[in-house]
């Protein structure tokens, strides 16, 4: 990947720039689920009609087909204008299901899926966690008997995210009944509308129903749905998860850019119980520059799983270490926030 500046990039970032900041929403996206839905749908609508949906999605699935460096400015540019980086109830499709497909589905499902993705018509959950199966997701019971020209599947899914309102499950089954472990299990594209699919919300404490119980009961899924092969489940998982972890963490990324200078310039302005400047602290002071540097190196790890997306088609295992980078990084950061402020602290939270 080449990183240089050159015009055609920094006229890229203005016309980037411009667009959004004509067209980034001026309202907050609402608390209720149906109202953040219809926010996220509007959203990602509004960026398909602009002509910016899919900045590095192929060209003939509807995207625009730029590379990874391009894709990074547009993230960058979206913080810059407080555009949302996370996509809401798009984010499975978008950075789960939507980059499999691209990598490991048949033309015909790219042609039918990623549009549709693209377009904000159509939502996706996830259907790996079960009960008793979800750290150690080789675990899975939730069975899929092949029967002719379909698979018929019988189980539950467990903190299904948002898929009370999904079109469309990523959904990992045991196709082989003898199979133990990472064998024998199979990707399918789950139509959540099939008869036979039921959703439970799990309300919290909150009164919010962001996960669900998904149980399936002789739900006739098209073995045409099948991404990857039969029996190669666990192999199209890991590239699900490399997408998960490889570019759904660079909005976070972005964002923790943006909120280290915040608390920089907190610690500028903010005094501790000593009568000392924060900032003037050289405890905080070498603890913000850790951060800092931190940031400065997940920012290189972004380009370099970009650049693997581009040459392989998927990131490689790149994407767990900067999962866990970046949440080491606002741990730390959140830390020092709350060492400036004392109790002031809970006014932010």
């Amino acid at each position: 990947m080449d990183l240089k500046d050159y015009p055609a990039d920094l006229e890229f970032r203005y016309k980037s720039r411009v667009w959004l900041a004509n067209n980034s929403p001026r309202r907050p996206r609402p608390v209720d689920d149906a109202g953040a839905l219809a926010f996220d749908r509007e959203w990602q609508q509004c960026l398909h009609q602009g002509g910016w949906a899919g900045v590095n999605w192929p060209a003939e699935y509807g995207g625009l087909g730029l590379s990874g460096l391009r894709y990074l400015i547009w993230l960058e540019e979206c913080a810059r204008a407080n555009a949302p980086l996370h996509s809401g109830a798009n984010y499975t499709g978008l950075y789960h299901a939507g980059p499999t497909l691209i990598a490991r589905g048949s033309d015909v499902q790219k042609k039918y899926h990623l549009p549709s993705i693209l377009r904000g018509e159509k939502m996706w959950c996830q259907g790996f966690s079960e009960p008793g199966a979800g750290t150690d997701l080789a675990a899975l019971r939730c069975r899929g008997d092949i029967d002719g020209e379909y698979i018929v599947v019988n189980g539950q899914k467990a903190w299904t995210t948002n898929g009370h309102f999904a079109d469309f499950q990523e959904l990992l089954v045991r196709t082989d009944p003898a199979s133990q472990r990472h064998h024998g299990l199979t990707w399918i594209i789950g139509d959540m509308r099939l008869p036979g699919v039921t959703v439970r919300p799990v309300k919290t404490m909150m009164g919010e129903c962001e996960v669900n119980d998904t149980f399936f009961d002789n739900v006739r899924i098209p073995i045409a749905n099948v991404v990857g092969g039969i029996g190669n489940g666990w192999s199209v998982a890991m590239s699900t998860f490399a997408f998960e972890r490889g570019i759904g963490f660079i909005g976070d990324q972005i964002e923790l850019t943006q909120r280290v200078e915040m608390v920089i310039e907190m610690a500028r302005r903010s005094w501790l119980p000593s009568g000392k400047l924060a900032i003037k602290d050289d405890g905080i002071a070498a603890r913000l520059a850790t951060v800092k540097a931190e940031i400065v190196a997940l920012k290189a790890l972004t380009l370099t799983t970009l650049n693997q997306i581009e040459r392989n088609g998927q990131p490689g295992a790149e994407g767990s270490v900067m999962k866990l980078l970046v949440t080491t990084a606002y741990k730390a950061l959140f830390q020092i926030a709350a060492d400036i402020l004392g109790p002031r602290f809970l006014d932010y939270a």
